[in-house]
């Protein structure tokens, strides 16, 4: 079979593309860049198409549809980037990948630690030898009540990690898992913006959920709690987010996802002028990291991301059940 991808990556992807390439007898078709109507064109004659987070707009799905693609992998989890609906009217299917859930729950514990320890500011200063005291000191672990919203394979691999911490852990999930409350108890998001310090979220980014954190939300926490994101930058409100920031009802914050960052991460950018204001705000506070959704970035999870990709097309291809199906 063929499978065309866009935004190839040769200093990463590269070799797992050619080792499973091989492995599976796929034909690839590469181009470095992310889809768009002016190089669409490229992926003629091929029926299966790999992306990452590049936007795939209804335009641009009917240009695929046109030219006969039948099937859209983006070798990513999240797949709030594809115009689904347009999909299932052109019947054109999509799917997402899986990748070991330890590189985001391994990101996440060190946000966590960084923000409360107030490792930004530690850091700041001692790149201009300020080895003062006042202002940093941090708090620990154990002290603190921990929610996490999302209880998935990312979730319930933090909240293990967590348990070894000694905090007292809190989940929230439509589904509960019994494994999870081998460590955590579930509660309703009530009871754990009343009485959690911190709050990870892990959850895909739905219509039910979009500003899932907005100001109403942020009034019922804790004072001075913790907010920890790797999972989609629009399950938070920004603007709430940082109101709450300035008034000192959100103690720190550790992003590593934010709204608006479609297009943006992933470029050398350094010598352009973004139309990020909130960003460049969220980056300007002491106790607020901000990183370029940076989480799952690490070997096993590109492996994984290329693997799962082809394997879903081969899957699909065959006539078989693919358990990365989407639409």
């Amino acid at each position: 079979m063929k499978i065309f991808v866009y935004s190839y990556r040769e200093f990463d992807e590269a070799e797992y593309f050619q080792k499973f390439s091989e492995e599976y007898n796929v034909e690839l078709g590469v181009c470095t860049d992310a889809p768009t109507l002016e190089n669409a064109h490229l992926a003629q004659g091929y029926e299966y198409v790999s992306i990452i987070t590049s936007k795939i707009d209804r335009e641009l799905m009917e240009k695929f549809h046109k030219m006969g693609v039948k099937m859209i992998s983006t070798r990513t989890i999240g797949y709030d980037h594809v115009d689904t609906e347009a999909a299932k009217e052109l019947g054109i299917h999509v799917s997402n990948v899986s990748y070991s859930p330890e590189c985001v729950a391994d990101y996440t514990i060190m946000l966590i630690l960084m923000s409360i320890r107030k490792m930004k500011r530690i850091m700041q200063r001692a790149e201009i030898n300020d080895f003062s005291l006042p202002g940093i000191q941090g708090r620990e672990l154990p002290n603190f009540k921990v929610g996490v919203l999302g209880t998935g394979r990312i979730g319930q691999a933090v909240i293990r990690d967590l348990s070894g911490f000694g905090c007292e852990i809190y989940a929230y999930d439509k589904y509960e898992t019994e494994t999870v409350k081998e460590y955590a108890r579930y509660a309703d998001l009530d009871t754990i913006y009343r009485e959690c310090d911190l709050i990870t979220l892990h959850m895909p980014l739905l219509e039910d959920n979009f500003h899932l954190i907005d100001e109403e939300a942020i009034s019922r926490m804790k004072d001075g709690v913790v907010i920890v994101n790797t999972a989609r930058g629009g399950l938070i409100d920004t603007k709430a987010l940082i109101r709450g920031i300035e008034s000192g009802k959100i103690g720190a914050a550790g992003l590593d996802v934010i709204e608006d960052e479609l297009g943006m991460y992933y470029y050398d950018r350094k010598s352009d002028v973004l139309s990020k204001q909130d960003m460049y705000i969220l980056r300007g506070f002491p106790n607020v990291i901000v990183t370029p959704h940076m989480a799952f970035y690490t070997d096993q999870a590109v492996s994984d991301m290329v693997k799962h990709s082809i394997e879903s097309c081969i899957l699909r291809s065959e006539g078989k059940e693919d358990p990365w199906a989407v639409v």
